[in-house]
């Protein structure tokens, strides 16, 4: 009776064969033995798009097939497939260190049952088991390599020593670096929390849009929404937009700081935007200049503190009420509060009250 072998190549010497050759072969399966139990090879499959199959070697050492652990190796330029007979069965431990960005499968030489891809980023290791478990569609199943732990929500404490690559896009953290969330396309990221907080401890907590985009702040996805929007560009404006009829609500008291505005050669300068509620206490005869960065439509105050009895007069941009300027006070320890609202072309008076006593 002739030899058999077994689908890794062993060799099954048949009873009183093999006279005086039995020690050599005794020993060749016991090499081969070791290399199947931890033997490492190398296999190239570099080139374009093909299919290597990885064939038995009845009877020697040397078959990658009959190897613990086969590293791919080679500039690949296009998807590969591996291929092992389909009476194989055994766990490999495979690793991709191929050069070039196609997948590597690793499969039985045919048949419909699961395989195993590494795709075209993936250059890493895998355990797979060959599982003989049909003898026409046999499987490949995957195994956990390193703790045992088959998804990441298994790990109460993960670590990672570089990127988070999900499927081509990169969550990236190196020291003192951003980390950088970056949806596939044009797909948006979702935060299903009811709370979400931003910031360091004990430290300002900036949200920025990324280029020149508007930041808009809005509810129910925009749907029948009001909305605040923070525009782009040097001047730009912040836009409160209600929903309909809605109102803009303050449950507490909004103020406006008030600022001080001086006098120098005789004349205040006033920037309308920068300081729309303000003082003045007066160090000298002086004349109220044409504000700048007038808004049509907005108002401005001001309350003059008299230091002393000094005059008050104003440009003709500020209207008066029957075009006339009050008397201001003038008296050191009095107080006028004047109020403006601009048309788009004058200061038109909007109220008064002089002679307050200053506190």
């Amino acid at each position: 009776m002739a030899s058999t072998y077994t689908p890794l190549g062993v060799e099954l010497q048949a009873t009183g064969e093999n006279a005086g050759t039995w020690g050599t072969k005794t020993n060749t399966n016991l090499q081969l033995v070791e290399q199947i139990l931890g033997g490492f090879t190398q296999q190239s499959i570099a080139g374009g798009a093909q299919t290597t199959a990885l064939s038995v070697s009845d009877g020697s050492t040397g078959a990658t097939l009959a190897h613990r652990m086969i590293e791919f190796t080679g500039t690949i330029s296009g998807n590969q497939i591996v291929t092992i007979p389909l009476d194989v069965q055994t766990f490999y431990i495979l690793r991709n260190s191929t050069s070039g960005s196609h997948t590597v499968q690793f499969k039985y030489a045919s048949g419909s049952g699961s395989t195993f891809t590494f795709s075209a980023s993936d250059k890493g290791d895998k355990i797979v088991f060959a599982a003989a478990n049909d003898g026409t569609n046999p499987d490949i199943k995957t195994l956990a390599i390193g703790t045992g732990i088959a998804n990441v929500v298994e790990d109460t404490t993960p670590q990672l020593g570089g990127d988070l690559d999900v499927n081509g896009q990169d969550i990236v953290s190196t020291s003192n670096a951003d980390i950088d969330i970056i949806p596939n396309g044009t797909g948006d990221i979702n935060l299903g929390a009811d709370t979400v907080q931003i910031g360091d401890n004990n430290a300002d907590a900036t949200l920025t849009t990324q280029g020149t985009g508007d930041l808009i702040l809005n509810t129910n996805n925009g749907t029948n929404a009001g909305n605040i929007t923070l525009a782009d560009g040097a001047n730009g404006d912040i836009n409160f937009t209600t929903n309909g009829t809605g109102a803009i609500k303050f449950n507490d008291i909004a103020y406006i700081p008030q600022q001080a505005l001086t006098s120098s050669s005789n004349a205040v300068a006033w920037d309308a935007q920068a300081k729309p509620n303000a003082f003045h206490q007066t160090t000298e005869n002086t004349t109220f200049s044409a504000p700048t960065n007038n808004i049509e439509g907005s108002f401005i105050c001001l309350e003059i503190n008299y230091n002393g009895s000094h005059t008050i007069a104003f440009n003709t941009v500020f209207e008066f009420a029957a075009s006339t300027a009050p008397t201001f006070t003038s008296a050191d320890g009095k107080t006028d509060i004047l109020v403006f609202r601009y048309n788009g072309a004058v200061w038109q008076e909007v109220g008064r009250t002089l002679n307050l006593s200053e506190s």
